[in-house]
């Protein structure tokens, strides 16, 4: 099984401590890859639509997000590891998200995407990790990923790992191993009735929109005809 790792920070801290434990149970017989951010994709989107006009290929930052979206098509689980940041994901995360926009749903998602699992793994000192992680899942779902685990861990005790206690760092132990243990072999799933329904409303827009436009189709619409979903004839 290929696994990928996105780490949302460098520094080796408490995320760090958590998402070894987790790939600690993962990593017999699997492959994994990681990339570190910002390091691993350091430019935000510049909003030049290239990628939604022409090609992801012409994104000025593809050197360094085709090399991370290349590893997420050709793996079997994605794993999003990351600490809480005023509630929400990091900045770095959103920024290599926002580079993914054109392979949503409503724009040229891929086949690839649609029997895949992901892991979101957060962390806070006490807070809610909900908004942080939904930020994560929210654009997961719309590249078209149904299995969407989430393990958020409130430290409680310090945002430093060497002060947290052995008690403590047990009970998160117990709970990172419960979560690897569905996750250690392959297990293809089928998309779910959110991502159906997505796909669904995204092909009635991409229909409507190539009636209207006929011989002027957009990249997406050409998308959409290419991989079987749209029949024009």
């Amino acid at each position: 099984m290929k696994i990928v790792v996105i780490n949302g920070t460098e520094v080796k801290g408490c995320t760090y401590h958590i998402k070894e434990m987790l790939l600690t149970n993962l990593r017999k017989d699997n492959e994994i890859v990681e990339f570190y951010l910002p390091k691993d994709a350091p430019n935000f989107c510049c909003g030049c639509k290239l990628c939604f006009y022409e090609s992801a290929a012409k994104c000025p930052h593809a050197t360094s997000i085709g090399l991370i979206w290349t590893a997420i098509k050709e793996s079997d689980l994605i794993i999003f590891a990351y600490p809480v940041y005023t509630l929400r994901a990091p900045g770095q995360v959103k920024s290599l998200l926002d580079h993914f926009g054109c392979h949503w749903m409503v724009h040229r998602p891929k086949k690839e995407m649609f029997n895949k699992r992901a892991i979101i793994l957060t962390q806070s000192v006490g807070a809610s990790n909900k908004a942080a992680q939904n930020d994560v899942a929210t654009s997961l779902t719309w590249l078209g990923v149904s299995s969407i685990k989430k393990l958020g861990i409130r430290l409680n005790e310090s945002i430093i790992w060497e002060e947290i206690s052995t008690k403590r760092k047990e009970k998160i132990e117990k709970k990172v191993k419960k979560l690897a243990k569905n996750h250690k072999i392959d297990k293809r799933v089928k998309p779910n009735l959110k991502v159906k329904l997505y796909f669904q409303i995204s092909k009635m827009l991409h229909q409507r929109s190539i009636k209207k436009t006929k011989n002027e189709l957009s990249v997406d619409d050409k998308h959409w005809i290419k991989n079987g979903w749209i029949n024009i004839k």
